[in-house]
């Protein structure tokens, strides 16, 4: 073996450093050696970082398994009633009493349309997330709300873009969202820019309806042209309550435009907790106390009453004639009852006499915010006046007394209506309280 100079160190493989001839061979075996343990670290390194500290999306999708587990018996009706209890106690904790709430409601969507949108912590990204979550938001906010109207504002490039006009139909709304190349995110958001442009399209709004903000936003920055704070006092003035879901971190600017207006705010740390915080929003707010002298206390503000119109529907095999609203020949519609023009759709306003025009189911499906249904008592044992089956779908009860359930939940599968006495399943339940809001018992 020849001598080793001393006045060599030893370098890394993938050194370009040369070494004299006589040390070839050792630096052979140094270089293989040195491959062969960088190679594992670089392995167990990988390893040890993806089991430690795994992506959002890992969480959400690869280990769903985490969420719901099986029980002894390899069933997973554990995890669901544990998921139906955490339901229920939600509804317990909210208020029994009736609340006042505005039913007729006007919402801007300020979507964050900047290159932040594009970030892969939430699957598939943070933009196609938004506008899945959007559309479904929006479908469901009709649904509870068929007196309202929504219009769509992005934010992008510093400047505030509409995209869609304040509108009280679903299939209008969805459509402005529909095409994505159209929202494709570029630059950096301005909220002054968006704030004011929702502002000015709810400057000429009722007193009576609310005027409200959503922004979904997911940059930590804002580019701004003036002071932001101006714009908050002016929404403040305008009693413009504005909610942030926030999609990176909490922004201190966001939190006061919630505070200081009354709205939420919350930042999303997953997919399934951005889509709760969206559809928290869903229900229309209640109405602040307001003071209305020196001294005489908080009391709720006054009622005012509102002029509205029930339509006539024209049938599908009428003559076509002009609509108003689009001007365009159609069979089907409805008939104003003040000016008797043709309108397309209902709930909107008159474009000839201003009249709002609505239909009674709207009306009716509307009231179910204002009077909630009382939710349901759990049985905790079979009595003399319990009920051999369901009182809704006519599904008997189990027999059997179920030894692990959840809080909130009753052991024998039976909810209780507080007014009418009559118990009701654990599906009749939900589908009560969340879809029809009338109990089938007593019709409350």
């Amino acid at each position: 073996m020849p001598r080793r100079d001393n006045t060599y160190m030893d370098v890394d493989s993938d050194s370009d450093i040369s070494i004299p001839g006589g040390d070839l061979g050792l630096r052979d075996k140094t270089k293989t050696k040195t491959k062969g343990k960088s190679g594992e670290k670089r392995k167990d390194k990988g390893k040890g970082k993806a089991k430690d500290t795994p992506y959002t999306w890992e969480a959400s999708y690869t280990r769903s398994w985490d969420t719901v587990q099986e029980d002894e018996a390899g069933s997973l009706q554990t995890s669901v009633e544990e998921l139906m209890a955490r339901g229920r106690r939600k509804r317990l904790l909210a208020p029994a009493a009736a609340i006042r709430r505005t039913i007729i409601r006007h919402l801007i969507l300020l979507l964050d349309l900047s290159s932040s949108m594009m970030d892969r912590d939430m699957r598939p990204t943070r933009f196609d997330l938004t506008l899945q979550f959007t559309r479904e938001f929006v479908t469901e906010w009709f649904d509870q709300n068929p007196l309202g109207q929504i219009g769509v504002v992005g934010m992008r490039s510093g400047i505030g873009e509409r995209i869609g006009e304040l509108s009280g139909s679903p299939q209008d709304v969805l459509k402005c969202i529909a095409d994505r190349h159209r929202l494709e995110p570029a630059g950096e958001p301005s909220l002054q820019n968006a704030i004011e442009m929702a502002r000015s399209s709810m400057s000429h709004l009722p007193t009576h309806s609310s005027r409200e903000i959503l922004i979904i936003f997911g940059s930590l920055t804002t580019c701004d042209p003036g002071n932001i704070h101006d714009t908050l006092d002016a929404c403040v003035k305008d009693k413009i309550r504005i909610s942030v879901v926030a999609l990176a971190a909490e922004m201190k600017i966001c939190r006061d435009l919630s505070d200081k207006t009354g709205g939420q705010f919350g930042v999303a740390m997953n997919e399934g907790h951005f889509k709760d915080l969206l559809f928290e929003l869903v229900p229309p707010p209640a109405q602040r106390a307001v003071t209305r002298a020196a001294g005489a206390g908080v009391t709720n503000p006054g009622a005012d009453l509102m002029m509205m119109g029930f339509p006539t529907r024209l049938p599908d095999a009428s003559a076509p004639t002009l609509c108003v609203c689009h001007s365009e020949l159609k069979s089907q519609g409805f008939i104003c009852p003040r000016c008797l023009a043709k309108v397309c759709d209902v709930p909107t306003d008159c474009d000839i006499c201003g009249l709002m025009i609505v239909s009674s189911p709207h009306l009716a499906r509307s009231y179910h915010h204002l009077f909630p249904v009382k939710p349901y008592n759990a049985v905790p044992i079979q009595d003399d006046r319990s009920q051999s089956a369901c009182h809704a779908c006519a599904r008997p009860f189990p027999i059997s007394q179920s030894t692990t359930v959840g809080e909130g939940m009753s052991p024998v599968g039976r909810y209780r209506c507080p007014d009418c006495r009559k118990d009701f399943c654990s599906d009749c339940d939900l589908f009560v309280h969340e879809v029809i809001h009338c109990c089938p018992g007593c019709g409350k």
